[in-house]
């Protein structure tokens, strides 16, 4: 048949993302991952808002969506808790003003809490939207007396292009990527360290991510002066995202030192290198590790727990390998070629309701 005449393709579903695009500091929204694996696969996204102020980016998000309306047939909202909550709940009720049908993914460790202080706001959002993801069981589970059907989309990671390591002999090479943010505890990685003592001399921090700007950085250079480690400690700032498996391959031991978390990018990331994991028990650590055999958890705010754990992994026979392929299977199953083909599943249902 001649090209001419062939039938067309059916025409592509566009979907409104609603969130922070700006990426200040070399932070990049989970969302953003989302839009661009939608867009590979033939989806037209159109996004809102790259603006870097917080009032700036509400009045775009508001705009994109009333001026694009005849552009997309679905939303998606991030929803965060705090100030952020108001982002959410004004482009839901506009978008309601226009007819359009719309999804929260819920975000942030914090958000529990701020549920429980909110519960008419929060039950009154989410019952709002023709459906409500999280990427964790955590938010699941602790979501769900303000709307029962939160279904779980787990943040995607890219395990089948990582190259993976076995750490069979952990070496003491220790890595923290993260934002320098009080929230994470930045400080508690350079005390790790300083507790492991002489007996781990040669041991060695890489501690990489951008400055949040409330002084959490300076008193993590000022916490490894002050315990003498300062020389073992290596800030390298932030970096682009296409080098974070690079420089996960240097290392063996991956710290997380958060006091507020729910299903960490990072950590999966570590996992699907082969990196042998070290976390505190907080929030949705818990839902997506099992200590002991995919990671080693200890309480939180505790540099000698933590420390001790860093040494049985080095010293303990076959644990640093047990946990070095366990946990590259776990991160197998956040796939971003099972994660993406969910989300198409998912935003089709909604267009067909």
């Amino acid at each position: 048949m001649s090209t001419l005449f062939a039938p067309r393709a059916a025409p592509t579903v566009a979907v409104l993302m609603l969130g922070s695009f700006s990426e200040q500091g070399g932070v990049r929204a989970l969302s953003a991952d989302v839009a661009d694996r939608l867009n590979r696969r033939d989806w037209i996204v159109v996004r809102a808002s790259t603006r870097a102020g917080r009032t700036a980016r509400l009045a775009d998000m508001l705009i994109t969506a009333y001026r694009r309306r005849a552009d997309y047939a679905i939303a998606h909202i991030d929803v965060f808790s705090g100030r952020a909550f108001l982002w959410a709940e004004a482009a839901a009720w506009l978008l309601r003003r226009i007819g359009k049908p719309y999804i929260l993914t819920l975000r942030g460790g914090n958000l529990p809490t701020f549920a429980q202080r909110w519960p008419g706001r929060t039950r009154a959002l989410l019952t709002s939207a023709a459906a409500v993801t999280a990427p964790s069981r955590y938010l699941q589970e602790l979501m769900r007396p303000f709307r029962a059907d939160v279904r779980v989309l787990p943040n995607g990671v890219e395990s089948g292009g990582t190259a993976f390591r076995l750490r069979a002999e952990p070496r003491p090479q220790l890595i923290w990527l993260r934002r320098f943010h009080e929230i994470y505890n930045p400080a508690l990685a350079p005390a790790v360290l300083a507790s492991l003592g002489q007996r781990f001399a040669l041991a060695q921090l890489t501690m990489i991510g951008p400055d949040a700007g409330d002084g959490s950085l300076a008193r993590t250079r000022e916490a490894a002066r002050a315990l003498g480690v300062a020389d073992r400690v290596f800030f390298e700032g932030p970096i682009p995202k296409h080098e974070v498996p690079n420089r996960l391959a240097a290392a063996d031991i991956f710290l997380n030192t958060t006091s507020v978390d729910n299903s960490p990018v990072t950590m999966l990331e570590a996992m699907a290198s082969g990196l042998c994991v070290v976390s505190t028990c907080v929030g949705g650590i818990p839902y997506l590790v099992e200590d002991g055999k995919t990671a080693l958890l200890v309480p939180p705010s505790d540099p000698a727990a933590m420390a001790e754990a860093v040494r049985r992994l080095i010293e303990e026979p076959g644990l640093g390998a047990r946990l070095s392929a366990a946990g590259r299977r776990q991160a197998a199953e956040a796939d971003w070629a099972t994660v993406i083909a969910e989300w198409e599943v998912l935003l089709k249902s909604v267009v067909c309701q």
